[in-house]
């Protein structure tokens, strides 16, 4: 695997966070990387947390959390739904932003990233 750090898409992930009012979501702390090489056929993005243990060895105490891109599927996305990829990613971070994640029953699905998709298409035409 390798992987490449991607200032576009930290870029438009950190974008999307603030238009969608996600506040617990610190946009210095994500990032988004690209990684070529995956032996997946179904994955098309993941979210990686920065767990306490690293936290705490790294002196660190705040949590960090990193999109990953898989580039061959995620560059054969639309771009509509390479946007609702990271917005599918981005609703996996808890409210408190503390290192875990949020599962996808009851708050990651269609119908929320659909929902989310929805309000950042309404936030961009009013600007």
């Amino acid at each position: 695997m390798k992987y490449n750090y991607s200032p576009e898409w930290t870029r438009k992930a950190r974008e999307i966070a603030v238009l969608l009012e996600m506040s617990h979501i610190p946009a210095e702390r994500i990032s988004v990387i690209e990684s070529r090489g995956s032996k997946t056929r179904r994955t098309i993005a993941r979210i990686h947390g920065l767990p306490k243990v690293m936290k705490l060895g790294m002196q660190q105490d705040k949590a960090f959390y990193t999109i990953e891109l898989i580039t061959e599927l995620f560059s054969k996305q639309p771009e509509q739904e390479k946007i609702k990829t990271l917005i599918h990613e981005l609703l996996h971070i808890p409210e408190n932003f503390g290192g875990g994640f949020r599962h996808h029953k009851p708050y990651v699905n269609h119908t929320t990233v659909n929902r989310a998709y929805e309000r950042l298409i309404n936030q961009v035409s009013q600007k």
